[in-house]
């Protein structure tokens, strides 16, 4: 892993944990695999929607809701893995300029949950690929005080906004989700309707 300099980055909970202080009522749509275990664990709330098996979905979910509810900010959780299952989501994202979705991916440079197998994001600026797409605000960061510094200025501003952050491959001790994927998908209806 490269940063800034040696030690800087933080895991993904802790990078997560972050962002939870800043949330409020806005809709979560967060990966699969640890993320969404992770996520649980630190805030669960009617407003998070975990994904449950299903790789690389996360962002069109996102893009879905963000154009149905304008009015709403609405946040995706990713992970690098994920982003690299489904680029052609961030050419949709970038064309289709919803101003209301800010989407946080947490780069680990592998692929935490099947036992650290190495993404390209070792190679490939997903950042860049964001900016090239055509997201309005693009940021990579490492510590915590930039993480906290930016998503709240991606909250005030227009977007879609691509918040890239760098972690260790650290994973948090954390259950599988206790709810049954069609409880999960009321709650979270009834939370954004």
């Amino acid at each position: 892993m490269i940063g800034p300099e040696e030690g800087v980055m933080q895991s993904r909970a802790q990078a997560m944990a972050a962002i939870f202080e800043l949330l409020t009522d806005q809709p979560l749509i967060v990966c699969n695999g640890f993320p969404s275990r992770e996520a649980c664990k630190l805030r669960d709330r009617d407003q998070n929607f975990y994904m449950i098996g299903s790789m690389g979905a996360t962002a069109g979910i996102g893009l879905g809701l963000a154009l149905a509810q304008p009015e709403k900010t609405v946040v995706v959780f990713d992970g690098d893995g994920n982003v690299l299952m489904s680029l052609g989501t961030l050419a949709t994202i970038g064309a289709l300029k919803p101003k209301n979705l800010i989407h946080v991916v947490f780069d680990n440079e592998v692929y935490g949950t099947t036992g650290n197998q190495p993404t390209y994001s070792r190679v490939v600026g997903l950042d860049k690929v964001a900016r090239a797409a055509g997201y309005e605000n693009v940021e990579r960061v490492w510590e915590k005080e930039d993480i906290v510094y930016e998503f709240k200025a991606m909250l005030a501003d227009s977007g879609p906004s691509f918040l890239l952050i760098k972690v260790n491959e650290q994973l948090e001790e954390a259950d599988r989700i206790a709810l049954a994927p069609q409880e999960l998908t009321k709650r979270f209806k009834q939370s954004v309707s």
